[in-house]
């Protein structure tokens, strides 16, 4: 595991120890799993790709679909 250095608000050190007292997990810990649930959540998905051409065998055009739905409404 490599280290890094970062700075971090006398509040959010508060809280951080506050939870890291709580959950009786050390800091680091804490700030790890926050990195990795923020890295995760904006990391691209794998099949993103799976979604270009959805539509390319469809029969319908996909505005005159799109109508179709919000006439719905």
């Amino acid at each position: 595991m490599r280290r890094t250095l970062v700075g971090f608000s006398d509040r959010d050190l508060s809280e951080l120890d506050a939870l890291s007292a709580l959950k009786q997990v050390p800091r680091a810990e804490l700030i790890r799993q926050a990195v990795g649930a923020y890295l995760e959540k904006i990391r691209p998905a794998d099949n993103a790709d799976d979604a270009f051409g959805l539509w390319k065998n469809k029969k319908i055009d996909g505005l005159a679909y799109q109508k179709k739905l919000r006439n719905e409404w």
